[in-house]
């Protein structure tokens, strides 16, 4: 079976949809892991990387993700407790929103456009 290749407009609608959905996952990647933190707060990073890969298909190292975390931080939305893991006693912070993130979660979402036949 002879194998597919892309014509010149095949590959700029590609290119277009790729960046736009690059764009889409880092403005979105704010309120996700908001609400990912607000529903099982509080949440270590892995739990947290977890549920954000299974519920959107999204890729994000926990480099990546613990950029975002220390930049909520940094904005007062979230904060951090260290506690000790099981077996090992190593220290890993569990995350919470504060007072400031769960309105500012609000506050996003109050924002979402909804698109529906009703």
């Amino acid at each position: 079976m002879p194998v597919h290749r892309p014509n010149e407009d095949e590959e700029w609608l590609d290119a277009r949809i790729e960046s736009w959905v690059e764009t889409y996952k880092k403005s979105m990647l704010t309120p996700a892991i908001l609400a990912l933190i607000a529903e099982h707060q509080p949440a270590g990073i892995a739990a947290i990387t977890d549920a954000l890969t299974q519920r959107t298909g999204w890729q994000i190292t926990e480099r990546g993700l613990y950029r975002n975390v220390k930049r909520l931080q940094d904005s007062g939305f979230i904060t951090n407790t260290d506690v000790s893991a099981p077996r090992t006693g190593a220290k890993r912070k569990e995350l919470s929103l504060t007072t400031l993130g769960e309105q500012f979660l609000a506050g996003i979402t109050d924002n979402f456009i909804e698109l529906s036949d009703d």
